[in-house]
């Protein structure tokens, strides 16, 4: 449409796409970085700060602020733009990249992880967002691909570069190097995004929303995540917390029903692209929990390889991936979203059956990176033109908000994924804190097939995509 195509040219073609790609890359990059740097940290943190036991509030209250303020960054992009929220998202998160390289016990250093998802937060949807702004549909998916080939090198790359660092400057400047590398991506935001927003819906900001959805997703990731690990399922606070979650999501509902301004625009939900989009999100967000959990666990555990090997199979995961996705525009292009992302879950559950098939007596390292790179190439195919088409569905006020309900689904996904799979494995465990390679071989396979499962979902759900059609009037928004 011919608002929508003004709407472009006053956010997007302004900017300086090149540099301000750079800057989206490296700020992504940062917060994937910072997800999994720790991992190989963890005996040394421990041995400075002491209280080892706390140390797992140490990941989770990471991804659990991160997640739950997602969706509230999304309706504050829609309402004063994009570029404010990126750079207040990329200055909280090198100031809390400051303050855990300054910490000095281990509650200070989970309080100020909790303020680097606050910023992390607001970075990861505003980057996608952006690219929603500055790039059209037919430069989208390669973008994307970009993206995403930045956010799994970075995860996968994160444990040795942890492990570097702690050997050979200290285990603070896993932190503090982010603090100049948040400056330049700042500075370059600040310089080459050129935003001057379209014609916004004002009214008051729904705090109420705000605060009972941050209580109501907050009780359930916590529940989630913390689940048979801090606390017995079947434990008062299990309940107590799958209760609050229940009852603050419902009244947030209702209050969105009847907000003037709301945070979460119900209708945007009734489209069948956005919900289909939010659908295929949380899937994939299960799988990729499946995947960087059990499959280093298997190759470790049951087959008996080193963990360089077990590193390097879910590795192949990051490189089939963004091939996928860069290209996967020329495919929907051709063929359209429907057609595009089923060609990616057939793929994907090839590569699930695959993973499923493995066993101690058949399976081999080459074997699950081959599966690993089989499943990275179908969500390549899935993941990005999913989010693309929910994307060129809204307009410029919408889009903020439909993209981070897209991703607080993929955090909901990871968090019930490994809620569901990590029970799957405990019941096959004589001994959690002993476990067999028998045991695990079994329990793993099961978790193998629950993904297959996953899977087959998610290329049903994609079914209800735009075809060939659809993808003209998508052109046309776009």
């Amino acid at each position: 449409m011919a608002t929508t195509a003004v709407r472009r040219e006053a956010v997007g073609l302004r900017s300086n796409r090149g540099r301000l790609l750079a800057s989206l890359m490296l700020s992504t990059g940062l917060i994937a970085l910072d997800t999994t740097i720790i991992n190989t940290a963890i005996l040394t943190i421990s041995d400075r700060l002491g209280g080892f036991a706390l140390f797992p509030w140490v990941f989770s209250i990471y991804l659990l602020v991160q997640a739950v303020t997602v969706p509230i960054y999304g309706k504050l992009a829609d309402t004063f733009g994009r570029k404010p929220v990126m750079l207040f998202g990329v200055a909280v998160f090198a100031l809390g990249s400051l303050l855990c390289g300054l910490a000095s016990n281990m509650v200070a250093l989970i309080v100020f992880r909790a303020i680097q998802g606050i910023g992390a937060g607001a970075v990861l949807p505003m980057t996608v967002t952006i690219t929603g702004d500055v790039y059209s549909l037919e430069e989208r998916a390669r973008v994307q691909g970009y993206m995403a080939g930045v956010w799994a090198g970075a995860a996968v790359l994160g444990p040795l570069v942890g492990g570097i660092l702690v050997e050979f400057v200290g285990w603070r400047s896993i932190f503090l190097i982010n603090v100049p590398l948040c400056a330049v991506a700042a500075v370059m935001i600040a310089r080459n995004l050129t935003e001057t927003t379209p014609t916004r819906r004002t009214g008051p900001i729904d705090f109420l929303g705000a605060g009972l959805l941050t209580v109501g997703a907050g009780a359930l990731l916590l529940a989630l995540l913390e689940g048979g690990h801090a606390w017995a399922w079947t434990s008062a606070t299990s309940v107590w917390l799958f209760v609050l979650s229940f009852a603050m999501i419902c009244a947030f509902l209702l209050t969105e029903l009847r907000a003037v301004n709301p945070l979460l625009p119900l209708h945007l939900l009734s489209r069948t692209v956005v919900a289909t989009g939010c659908a295929v999100s949380m899937m994939v967000g299960a799988l990729i929990t499946g995947i960087t959990a059990y499959v280093p666990t298997f190759t470790q555990g049951v087959l008996g390889a080193s963990a360089m090997v077990a590193g390097l199979t879910i590795g192949a995961v990051s490189i089939g991936w963004p091939l996928t996705s860069s290209q996967s525009g020329k495919i929907y292009l051709r063929i359209g979203f429907r057609a595009c992302t089923l060609i990616g879950g057939v793929v994907n559950v090839a590569g699930c059956v695959l993973l499923w098939a493995m066993s101690d007596s058949v399976g081999a390292p080459w074997r699950i990176a081959l599966a690993c790179l089989i499943i990275g190439l179908g969500l390549g195919l899935v993941s990005t033109p999913s989010l693309i088409a929910a994307q060129t569905s809204c307009e410029w006020d919408e889009r903020g908000v439909v993209t981070s309900s897209n991703m607080f689904a993929r955090s909901v996904g990871s968090a019930i994924g490994a809620a569901v799979f990590g029970a799957m494995v405990n019941a096959h465990l004589t001994d959690p804190d002993h476990p067999q390679p028998a045991e695990l071989s079994s329990g793993i396979t099961t978790v193998f097939l629950a993904m297959t499962g996953a899977a087959v979902l998610t290329m049903l759900a994609t079914v209800t995509l735009p075809g060939r059609a659809g993808m003209k009037a998508q052109l046309a928004r776009s």
